[in-house]
This record gives structure tokens, C-alpha cells and sequence, in this order.
């Protein structure tokens, strides 16, 4: 058995004297593990930091095995990432997300978003609205989608206002508001009709609306605790977004 693909590195963890267990999101092979034989050696190591973007061929005696990862630079990011904070938070934190999902499932865009928001971390507002979008791509693909498109009461498509913690649906202002203090608050960037960029106001609704929905459907139910690298991302990227708002009032 073997196939070649590319993928985002996740992770390490030593395997033996010389080897290191990789785990890589990839394309169409999903979050996947694999022994490289001399990955902890001053070649490797570097290659096989989380970020990374990689070249894999894996190969095994049968499909259920481990198998083994020969693997080749595409993009070596990891080095720029760890310079800062909501950059490295952002990666594990994304990595600790896609290891809810089963092993060696497929899901390309996840891949593919990941890559996207890696890119833009560097962007506070940018990289936390992205961030948001991702973990509601998550949830969907676990089976507990939130519909954000249309009023759960009316129908309508504008003025979205709250989300139903009950039905996980959107309600229009008009709708919720008597009941506001029982709704979760639909951040403008994720309203269908409007097209703005998140402010911090905007990514604490949108962090505390797939926090709750990830904690009610997917960590409690797994008598799990949601990873302290989300916290740690969410409190870096508000503290950048922070200072850049105060060096843009200074300017």
C-alpha cells in the first residue's frame, strides 16, 4: 500500500533513538500519522515543524498499519510562525481542533483553510474572523452545522441579529429581540447580507458562538476540555488587534 500526497504538518513525537511519529493534515488522506526514519536529525527537524507545509509518500504492508512517511519540503513557514504569538497559538490550536475528527478521513477544504488562515495570521482581524469560519466548517463536518442563512422564525435574510442556542439557527432582530438575553449574538461578518470586517467586539461574539456549540456537542459529550491553545490564540489575537488600534489612533 502506499499513495503520495501533500499536507500541513500537525505534530511530532520521538519513535525510538533516530524517528519521530509525524501526524499531517493532508489533502485526501486526512489527518494522518506515519514514522519517518531519521526525523530527529538536524535535516529533519525542521521540516517537521507544525505549519509546514509538506510533500508525503507513505507507504505500508497493509492499509491499517502505520506506515512510513518519506517526506520533502513544500513551504517551510514553521521558523516565521513562532515569532508570534496569535501565529503560534493559531496553529495549535487548529491542530488540536482537526484531532477531533477520525483519523484518515478526508476533508480537503479544512486542509485547504487551514493553509489560507496560516497565511494570514500575521493579520489579527483577518486571521480571527478565519478562524471562526473554521470552526464553524468543523462543527459542520461533525454533523452539528449551524444554519446562519435565514431567520429560524420569519425566514428572512436580512437584519440577522442572534443565534438560537437551542437550534443552533439565526433570528432577525425583530425576532430575538424580547428574548436577547437567552440568544448568542450573530457577529456582522458572518450575517449573509452584510460584508464588513470583524472588529473585536465581532471576534469575541464569533469566538463565544463556535465555543459554545463546540463545548455543547462535541467536549461535553466527549468528557473532553476544549485545548488552552484556543484560549491562548483568542486572547493573543484580541491583544494584537488591541495595539494595532492603538498605533493606528496614535498615527
Amino acid at each position: 500500500m502506499e499513495w503520495q500526497d501533500e499536507g500541513i504538518v500537525l505534530g511530532s513525537r520521538r519513535h525510538g533513538e533516530t524517528s519521530v511519529i509525524a501526524e499531517v493534515m493532508t489533502v485526501d488522506h486526512g489527518r494522518h500519522l506515519g514514522m519517518v526514519r531519521g526525523g530527529r536529525s538536524r535535516t529533519m527537524r525542521p521540516v517537521l515543524q507544525p505549519g509546514n507545509r509538506v510533500s508525503l509518500h507513505w507507504r505500508a504492508r497493509l492499509s491499517e498499519h502505520l506506515g512510513e512517511f518519506r517526506v520533502e519540503p513544500i513551504e517551510q513557514r514553521a521558523a516565521l510562525l513562532m515569532l508570534s504569538a496569535p501565529a503560534l497559538h493559531g496553529v495549535q490550536a487548529m491542530a488540536s481542533l482537526l484531532r477531533l475528527l477520525p483519523e484518515r478521513d478526508p476533508h480537503r477544504h479544512l486542509c485547504a483553510a487551514m493553509d489560507v488562515i496560516i497565511a494570514h495570521l500575521d493579520d489579527a482581524s483577518a486571521a480571527g474572523e478565519l478562524f471562526v469560519r473554521f470552526e464553524l466548517a468543523l462543527l459542520n463536518e461533525l454533523g452539528f452545522g449551524l444554519d446562519l442563512a435565514q431567520c429560524a422564525a420569519s425566514g428572512v435574510t436580512t437584519d440577522l441579529a442572534y443565534v438560537s442556542p437551542k437550534s443552533g439557527r439565526a433570528v432577525s432582530n425583530a425576532a430575538g429581540t424580547p428574548y436577547a438575553d437567552r440568544m448568542l449574538a450573530l457577529p456582522v461578518f458572518l450575517r449573509p447580507d452584510m460584508n464588513e470586517a470583524a472588529d473585536r467586539a465581532d471576534l469575541e461574539a464569533g469566538f463565544r458562538l463556535t465555543g459554545f456549540f463546540l463545548n455543547r456537542h462535541v467536549y461535553e459529550p466527549r468528557g473532553l476540555k476544549p485545548d488552552t491553545a484556543r484560549e491562548s490564540f483568542i486572547q493573543a489575537t484580541l491583544k494584537a488587534l488591541d495595539a494595532a488600534s492603538t498605533e493606528h489612533q496614535v498615527r
